[in-house]
This record gives C-alpha cells, sequence and structure tokens, in this order.
C-alpha cells in the first residue's frame, strides 16, 4: 500500500495557508476531480483521489485536528486515515455550495470588460523640470471597427442559442454518492452568452476586438515623480462584445543623470576644488540644470562640506516652489607636481612647523637635471 501523502500536498497548498486559502483549494479541486464529473475512465481511481481530496479538507479545515496534524503527521489519527472520509465531520454546506452553488445557478455570462494596460515611460530630469509632453505608441485589443465590436459580419446582434434557448445555462442529471441530483452548468455552445454569432465578422472573426496600433500624448507635468500613474480611461484593451474598456495606466521613471542625484524635490551634486580654492576661499558658478548657480566658497573649506543653493532644485508636486540645490565639495589633490610647485608647497609646509621628507636618489638627480 503506497504511503499517504501530505494533506497540504493533496490540497497544493503552503503549510502557512489560511483557512480562507484552504477552503478556495478544497472547492477547485472538488469541482474538478468528483467522480461524476472527472475526465479519467478509471472511476475508481477518481472516487480514491476525491477521497484523498475530502480526508485533506476534513482535517486541515479543523483548526484543532491541523494543529495535531502538524505536530505528529499521519499518526496523530486523522479523520479518514483507514479508508472513507469520516463524514460526520465533513461540511455538507461547503459540498453542496460546491457542485450546486448557492443559488441554483448563476445565470447567464456577462461579457467582460477589457483589461487594462501598463505603459513604462522613461523622462529625464530635464523634462522633470519645465515639463513635457512625449509621444507613445503601443499595440492592443481594439474595438473591431468592421463591425462595430459586434463580432457578426452584418453588425447584428448574437441570435438566440438553440441549445440554452439564451439562458445561457443548460440542466443535467448526476447520479453522486449524496443521491440524484439535477444541476445547472453553462451553456457549452454558447459559452455561457446566451447568444451565438451565425456570420463571423472576417476582419476579427467573431470576436469583435482585433489587434490595432494606437498613438497618444502623454502629458508630463513639471516635478513629477518616480513610479507617478497617469490613467487613461477607456483606452485600454476593448470589451467582448461591446463590454466597456480597460484602461491604460502609464508609469513614469527617472532615467539616470550622470551629474545629478534626485532627494524628492532636491538635487544633489558634487563640485571639484582645488587646495588653494578651498584654502583661500573662491567664487564658484555651479552648473544646475536650468543654467549657473553662483556659490561663495569661504576660505578653509574642507572636504565634504556641503552648501545648499536654495530654489535650485525640481518644482514641488505637492506644493509651491522648487526645491535646492545640494553641492557637496570635493578637494583635489594634484598627482603631479611642477618643481615650483613642489618649492612653494614645501615652503608652506615648513613654514608651518611640518617635517619634509627628502626626496630618494633617484628623484634628487632629477631635479639636479631640471627634469622635476
Amino acid at each position: 500500500m503506497p504511503p499517504k501523502r501530505d494533506y497540504y500536498e493533496v490540497l497544493g497548498v503552503s503549510r502557512s495557508a489560511s483557512e480562507a486559502e484552504i477552503k478556495r483549494a478544497y472547492r477547485n479541486l472538488a469541482r474538478r476531480h468528483h467522480p461524476d464529473v472527472a475526465t479519467t475512465p478509471d472511476k475508481a481511481a477518481a472516487e480514491s483521489h476525491f477521497k484523498e481530496i475530502n480526508e485533506a479538507y476534513a482535517v486541515l479545515s479543523d483548526a484543532q485536528r491541523r494543529a495535531q496534524y502538524d505536530r505528529f503527521g499521519h499518526a496523530a489519527g486523522a479523520a479518514g486515515a483507514q479508508g472513507a472520509p469520516n463524514f460526520g465531520d465533513f461540511p455538507f454546506g461547503d459540498l453542496f455550495e460546491t457542485f450546486f452553488g448557492a443559488g441554483g445557478g448563476r445565470g447567464r455570462v456577462q461579457p467582460q470588460r477589457g483589461a487594462d494596460l501598463r505603459y513604462d515611460l522613461s523622462v529625464k530630469l530635464a523634462d522633470v523640470l519645465t515639463g513635457t509632453t512625449r509621444e507613445i505608441s503601443f499595440s492592443h485589443l481594439g474595438r473591431c471597427e468592421a463591425c462595430e465590436g459586434s463580432g457578426s459580419a452584418d453588425k447584428s446582434a448574437p441570435a438566440t442559442c438553440p441549445q440554452c434557448r439564451g439562458s445561457g445555462q443548460v440542466r443535467s442529471m448526476r447520479n453522486t454518492m449524496l443521491g440524484q441530483f439535477v444541476t445547472t452548468g453553462p451553456c457549452p455552445r454558447c459559452d455561457g452568452s446566451g447568444g451565438i454569432i451565425t456570420d463571423p465578422c472576417r476582419s476579427c472573426h467573431g470576436r469583435g476586438r482585433r489587434e490595432v496600433k494606437k498613438k497618444l500624448s502623454v502629458k508630463v507635468p513639471p516635478g513629477v515623480e518616480e513610479g507617478t500613474r497617469i490613467r487613461f480611461a477607456g483606452l485600454g484593451e476593448a470589451g467582448e462584445r461591446g463590454a466597456p474598456s480597460g484602461d491604460l495606466y502609464v508609469y513614469l521613471a527617472m532615467e539616470p543623470d550622470e551629474t545629478f542625484e534626485r532627494d524628492g524635490a532636491d538635487l544633489h551634486c558634487v563640485t571639484d576644488v582645488s587646495f588653494t580654492q578651498a584654502a583661500l576661499g573662491a567664487k564658484l558658478e555651479i552648473e544646475g540644470l536650468d543654467g549657473a548657480a553662483a556659490l561663495d566658497l569661504p576660505a578653509g573649506t574642507q572636504g565634504g562640506t556641503r552648501f545648499r543653493i536654495p530654489g535650485r532644485g525640481l518644482p514641488r508636486m505637492r506644493g509651491s516652489g522648487r526645491g535646492d540645490l545640494i553641492v557637496d565639495i570635493n578637494v583635489a589633490i594634484p598627482q603631479r607636481l611642477t618643481r615650483k610647485q613642489r618649492e612653494l608647497l614645501e615652503a608652506y609646509a615648513k613654514a608651518g612647523g611640518e617635517e619634509i621628507p627628502e626626496p630618494n636618489l633617484f628623484k634628487k638627480v632629477r631635479r639636479a637635471l631640471g627634469n622635476e
């Protein structure tokens, strides 16, 4: 006799699944694997599988028995462990609802609304500063113009389905382990719509929709932020048989910039200054998104010092005005010095009481020859 399968594996759920997830998984499996509806020709195997599903659900739907099963596995004496499921604990209400529905049928299947579409649009910081208009193009399922979305070559409404007589539902009788039941389900001929198209449109083959290309102008407002979503109602995919269309959502993403990093409405940049500019002070021109900005660098500025230039950042989407331009100072140390520069720096160091290491012999020779 093969070993019993793990109950979570039987239902196809994780061990952390919620009560609602377990119930939903059971219902889906019960609809597909009931012996009277299973497609397998081996009825004995179908009944065994269905009992396995019921057994797993009877245990995992009960909080106390599930806790015991999680601790001890099948050794916990789960219901139905030696054969048929324990119907004393089985939820008959769930079973009836699973097969026959709470209201005895769902009626005609309504045409589905069209799917929503997503388009990702990249914009530059310069576009965020001033705002811009971008043209995009995309393909989607649009309304068939040849049949005006009806799916019929003559644009007429679908004819009444002769099998279900327009109800969208058909009745059938089933012999189950609980007795004989009359059930209803979607009509296989019209897929539950209640109507059929006798002369399908040649352009869309009766679907009422076809692949089309569309161009659209998207207005990007100033100060727009990463992940901003712009909705265009009704510009998604067309609905089935005249149902409403979905929406188009344009998501905005910021392109990386070589100079600036964005922090909300503020812009950050790094500016290199020389040793003498940092020591003596200087008037700098910092290149911003919309031109140069003046910055007075005080004498004695240290590397890593941060300065803020108000109002030279990006527009604020929520509120008025603009953010700031934040400048981080980097003191650039030259990698090579001329002889004169070195002498002046050595004199500066000596005047400050610093000890200057003597150059090695090779450097002394080069200095004597005037090559350094």
